[in-house]
């Protein structure tokens, strides 16, 4: 049995804050970052929280919440990897993600291949299940206002001994 899940996450740009984006470390013209608890990687969130749908679990909020200093500046590729293991446990697994990044700057298609492959890595999953594609916001609302980034995903997964 084949399973879908829809992710989907937004974070406002902050002056001073690194651009983490699928994992790779990306210079912003203006010196903006994500803002956020975590890295704010979006791209990460919304793939953790497309393959936490498809397996019927709670949004990425409930296992790394806000709240919890613990986790303060944690990696995105580490909530990947909580993701993978909580599909594990379930006996499931990831067949394929795709992704949008949506953002009038930087500019994204330089860095699609490296961060492909860390997320590849943090999911176990060769490169060629990972579609990572990016465009603009034409200009409009606060995305094309270059207020932020947003990323959406998809995820299909296997449920295991249902083929």
């Amino acid at each position: 049995m084949i399973r879908t899940g829809i992710g989907y996450d937004v974070h406002r740009f902050e002056l001073g804050r690194p651009l983490i984006l699928g994992g790779v470390s990306i210079p912003h013209p203006d010196g903006m970052g994500l803002a956020g608890h975590s890295d704010a990687d979006v791209l990460c969130h919304a793939i953790a929280d497309a393959i936490l749908g498809a397996a019927g679990k709670r949004d990425i909020g409930y296992y790394f919440p806000n709240t919890d200093p613990a986790i303060a500046g944690i990696s995105s590729l580490k909530i990947l990897e909580k993701a993978i293991q909580l599909l594990s446990e379930d006996q499931m697994r990831l067949v394929n993600i795709d992704a949008t990044l949506i953002a009038e700057q930087p500019m994204i298609n330089p860095h699609i291949e490296e961060m492909k492959k860390k997320i590849a890595q943090a999911l176990h999953l060769d490169v060629s299940f990972i579609g990572i594609k990016a465009t603009t916001n034409e200009g409009l609302g606060f995305l094309g206002r270059g207020e932020g980034i947003a990323a959406m995903a998809v995820a299909s997964v296997q449920v295991m001994g249902n083929e």
